[in-house]
């Protein structure tokens, strides 16, 4: 009989710790292999932390093509499925097949310039470009083929519908069902003056539309992007594309999911 594996991950704190040991004696207990390391045959991954702890663990991993289950010992926790009291449940549920599947579509950047480019990013809920060195940033922004408009400001935020309850929703975004699959860019701190003209609301677009951006550099040449909150500064970049991409992340439900639920319990 084909062994059965299973990888635990955790954010390091002391009670993610305690859960995940818990959590390892009991699933080896009813014949599961706990892998000791991130195993591409594993079945599923559990991730124990925060919604902070699954959006690392995902870059970290190169979003692995493996369902995933959230045990939530954070704050939020709006990806995480279980809490740490549903964890006898959670292995008799997954025994039996008692379980749903959601996936979400990821968001993607590629970053067009000098060396080392092109680098493609990626991000569960978003990427975010924003001026370096605390400068304004200075955008060209494109959608499709068409250019929109000359933006002026901190920045822009491009989120999926899974992220439209992060970074996007403090900025004034639309909050999206995850069963639209769409792009959505919203601006930070946009300029309205006699010299700048932006959009000060946020863009939706459907899923086969790009983004594209073509930075201007009054000052400084860097600008930063973050996906899903890693921050990296580039010099002298030249476009960056981003759209929603084919892969997806696939978490597993165990209890009847509502997403508007949801949002109510956590947002509310």
């Amino acid at each position: 009989m084909k062994k059965r594996v299973i990888y635990i991950t955790e954010n390091g704190t002391r009670e993610s710790a305690r859960i995940r040991r818990k959590l390892a004696r009991r699933l080896e207990a009813s014949g599961f292999t706990v892998a000791g390391s991130f195993d591409k045959d594993a079945e599923l991954i559990v991730c124990v932390g925060g919604d902070g702890a699954l959006l690392r663990m995902l870059a970290e991993y190169d979003f692995p093509k493996k369902p995933i289950v959230g045990v939530n010992t954070g704050h939020l926790g709006f990806f995480q499925e279980l809490d740490t009291k549903d964890i006898d449940g959670f292995i008799e549920n997954y025994l039996k097949d008692k379980y749903s599947v959601q996936t979400y579509r990821t968001v993607y950047a590629d970053i067009v310039g000098a060396t080392p480019y092109p680098v493609r990013v990626r991000a569960l809920n978003e990427i975010v470009v924003r001026g370096g060195s605390s400068h304004l940033a200075h955008l060209n922004i494109y959608i499709g083929d068409s250019f929109i408009e000359q933006f002026c400001g901190d920045g822009v935020v491009i989120s999926t519908p899974a992220g439209s309850t992060a970074y996007n929703y403090s900025l004034g975004g639309s909050i999206v069902d995850p069963r639209i699959e769409l792009l959505q860019v919203t601006p930070i701190a946009p300029i309205n003056s006699t010299a700048y003209r932006s959009f000060t609301s946020g863009v939706l677009l459907p899923q086969k539309l790009s983004v594209g951006i073509f930075p201007d550099y009054p000052q400084s040449r860097s600008l930063l992007i973050a996906a899903d909150g890693a921050e990296t500064e580039y010099e002298g970049i030249e476009e960056i594309k981003a759209g929603l991409s084919r892969d997806a992340v696939t978490l597993l439900r165990f209890k009847e999911y509502d997403f508007w639920d949801t949002v109510k319990q956590k947002l509310l």
